[in-house]
């Protein structure tokens, strides 16, 4: 939340039953990153504890910034100064961070690491190698203490979100959007089982050819056994939100299915349901302006008729929609701009 042109404040809310609790400031201040692409993201441990990621200016460039872990043992009401998860302190990006209970008292968390990229505008093309950025993961345990930083992918596309998800049996899953030498930048899959991270795995196969970044990530969730991917792609210069099922926790993927209407901005996310199917939702144009679309699909039919959430008629200003389940509902929130809308109410 902005207070005039340079102040801000990051702020949570705890919805106890059907009434949230007023806002509490976790941290405020001139020099917090704001980003319409790279926000703050929650994550809860199983004795209680809170968490909640943002960023801070480590530099003058815009692209300078950290990630920031802040604790909360008392559920939500104060907040930790907050712990850097990643070791580099370069004036680079560190972002686009993604965390999970990691089944034993802690928070596994994986960001985008820029101490190898070195070029300042961070939309355009490594010249080699060593120049690009990077994947990486610790963990932070309940007291905030740090573990080993494990590099997981040397070459990552520079700015799409990361998503990650822990399975009922401790496996934890991150999708993100890769990135080839011949700039192919598709979405691939890392597995941690046992403590043991694999190596990258291209799920998506779409071949997109794109020599800057999309900032536009993939979303990935699991119930059980049943995992949900979805993820935005413009191959062959054809947008289009493409989703698929897995059922042997993440170990392979089915057929890659379209559930858009024609002419998706992205903006991702999707809910794995205990019945086996999942709700995915995006942001797509239409002729009366920008909506975001929701629908429920299973592994063998697919996307049912997809319904309209709200929709807004001027500018791109929804943003990256995002979904969590609750017992037996799913909700959902987005930004919207009241004074331009067509219908709904903000998320």
């Amino acid at each position: 939340e902005t207070d005039g042109p340079v102040r801000a404040a990051v702020k949570t809310a705890v919805l106890d039953g059907s009434d949230w609790s007023e806002p509490v400031t976790v941290v405020e201040g001139d020099d917090l990153f704001i980003n319409y692409a790279d926000f703050p993201a929650v994550a809860a441990l199983p004795d209680g504890t809170l968490a909640t990621s943002w960023s801070r200016m480590s530099g003058d460039s815009y692209y300078a910034y950290d990630t920031v872990i802040s604790l909360s043992h008392d559920g939500g009401v104060t907040w930790s100064a907050g712990t850097v998860p990643h070791q580099d302190r370069s004036e680079r990006q560190h972002g686009f961070l993604s965390m999970v209970s990691d089944g034993s008292g802690g928070i596994t968390t994986m960001w985008l690491d820029g101490q190898n990229y070195d070029t300042v505008d961070t939309q355009g093309g490594a010249e080699d190698d060593g120049d690009a950025m990077q994947l990486r993961a610790t963990t932070l345990s309940s007291d905030g203490a740090l573990s080993e930083e494990i590099l997981l992918d040397e070459r990552t596309c520079t700015c799409c979100q990361t998503s990650a998800v822990a399975l009922d049996d401790g496996t934890i899953l991150l999708a993100y959007r890769d990135r080839t030498k011949d700039e192919i930048r598709d979405i691939s899959l890392v597995r941690q089982v046992d403590g043991t991270w694999s190596k990258p795995i291209e799920v998506s196969g779409d071949g997109w050819e794109i020599s800057g970044c999309p900032v536009n990530g993939p979303a990935i969730d699991a119930h059980g056994s049943q995992v949900a991917l979805v993820w935005f792609t413009a191959a062959d210069d054809i947008p289009a939100v493409r989703m698929a099922f897995s059922d042997d926790r993440g170990v392979s993927f089915g057929e890659a299915r379209g559930i858009d209407l024609g002419a998706p901005f992205g903006g991702v996310d999707v809910v794995q349901l205990s019945d086996g199917s999942a709700l995915f939702s995006w942001v797509e144009q239409t002729a009366a302006g920008e909506t975001v679309l929701v629908c429920r699909a299973t592994p063998t039919e697919g996307c049912g008729t997809p319904a309209s959430l709200t929709l807004v008629r001027a500018g791109r200003t929804i943003g990256f929609p995002r979904m969590v389940a609750s017992g037996g509902d799913v909700w959902i929130a987005w930004n919207e701009t009241l004074q331009n809308t067509g219908g709904g109410n903000s998320g």
